[in-house]
């Protein structure tokens, strides 16, 4: 039954791509998804060392079909693509970081996604905002990231706490109760400075109701939400309960595991580190969401696939990512990576419907907010990057901080 499904869908995604090409496209005609072809494909990091065996998995099903994984390191990968794009060789479907889609988009090097064959409904509202960029959408959501509270519990009992800090007051209050009660060396371990501070703030930033750009793209960094999520995230260092030194590849799970920081927020493979490196741990520690402020708001990391507006195998490329992306690929993936499923089908069986720690993932995913693609991402989030640096180290008020950031960020936005 499942193969005779996934051939309807296969005319349908052809006969789509047809029109697709036919209205425009980039005048190449596409060669059909049934065609003898190789797919040209770029993926990043674990991602694109996992791909190429499933997309051996895929050639079997489809005999016609060469798939040619690259992977590439996180770190070269936003040049490879800025090179390839500028010498028109991109390949035909690439892995996009969320922070980079926008840029690539209004080069006008990627193909807009097909919205009847990929439905929005199908994925976590925030997966599928990250590949939005002028109101169109370029990204099929791959995978998601979020992040979440971990803290010890038997550091918690210790401490006289019960249970998870449930507000951001009641986070500051076990923060010191740990250090005081408990004798451990900080209270909660959050980035200081430097590169990606941001995404460090981003749930304080976001719970209180505060954003670095608002729906319509509209720098909001210094709005009076935005100003007491600051001075709360640097209150934590005023009053020593998280260090101030900011180390480049810091792991904060040795320091969990020492017990000498007891609480920290990250994502979702961080549990299988936990679980592999310090099995003794087992037992005594927990994920809780985000503390509310407002609202309990984390924010939505992750990636999409998207097609090069150049492929002439366009057909070819949609029926990969539905492959990849619908509920089954997505459970497969997860199996094989760890990842978060973006499709919330693939949440409402076996491990991901049962583990209770991907239960307050998946909660938290419903409300994560992502920020809206622009071109200049990259030196936006850098300047509010600056601004936490700035309040950490003492060195500027909140508010002072964020004024400046915005009107920084003010002439970086289209």
């Amino acid at each position: 039954m499942h193969h005779a499904a996934r051939t309807a869908s296969f005319a349908l995604v052809a006969a789509s791509a047809l029109v697709l090409t036919a209205c425009g496209g980039s005048g190449n005609a596409d060669v059909g998804a049934d065609a003898k072809q190789t797919l040209t494909v770029w993926a990043m990091g674990t991602e694109g060392e996992k791909l190429a065996d499933v997309a051996k998995a895929y050639e079997k099903a489809h005999p016609n079909i060469t798939v040619k994984v690259t992977p590439a390191g996180w770190d070269v990968a936003h040049q490879k693509l800025v090179a390839a794009a500028a010498a028109s060789k991109l390949p035909d479907v690439m892995q996009m970081g969320s922070t980079y889609l926008g840029e690539f988009a209004e080069m006008g090097a990627l193909e807009p996604v097909d919205t009847k064959v990929f439905k929005k409904g199908d994925f976590f509202p925030a997966a599928w905002d990250q590949g939005i960029y002028d109101g169109e959408a370029y990204g099929v959501p791959w995978y998601v990231d979020t992040r979440v509270l971990y803290y010890r519990t038997d550091l918690a009992k210790k401490a006289g706490l019960k249970g998870a800090p449930a507000t951001m007051a009641d986070l500051q209050k076990a923060a010191a109760a740990y250090r005081d009660k408990a004798g451990t060396k900080w209270g909660l371990s959050i980035q200081p400075s430097g590169l990606d501070a941001v995404q460090s703030f981003y749930p304080f930033l976001y719970s209180a109701g505060g954003a670095v750009l608002d729906d319509s793209a509209k720098p909001v960094v210094n709005s009076p939400a935005a100003v007491k999520a600051l001075e709360n995230y640097g209150s934590y260092y005023s009053k020593g309960l998280s260090d101030k030194t900011f180390r480049p590849g810091y792991d904060v799970t040795k320091d969990f595991n020492t017990g000498a920081v007891p609480m920290f927020f990250s994502g979702p493979w961080i549990v299988g580190l936990l679980n592999d490196n310090y099995p003794d741990l087992k037992g005594k520690w927990a994920v809780a969401p985000v503390p509310a402020d407002k609202a309990s708001v984390s924010f939505a990391g992750g990636s999409s696939l998207t097609i090069s507006a150049d492929s002439p195998r366009k057909a070819a490329a949609e029926d990969f990512i539905a492959y990849l992306t619908d509920a089954k690929g997505q459970t497969d993936w997860y199996e094989r990576t760890k990842d978060l499923p973006a499709n919330t089908q693939a949440w409402d069986a076996g491990e991901l419907a049962t583990d209770a720690n991907l239960t307050v993932f998946r909660k938290q995913m419903e409300t994560a907010e992502a920020i809206p693609a622009q071109p200049k991402l990259t030196e936006i989030t850098s300047k509010v990057d600056e601004a936490i640096g700035a309040v950490t180290q003492g060195k500027s008020s909140a508010k002072a901080a964020l004024d400046k950031a915005q009107s920084a960020i003010e002439s970086l936005v289209g």
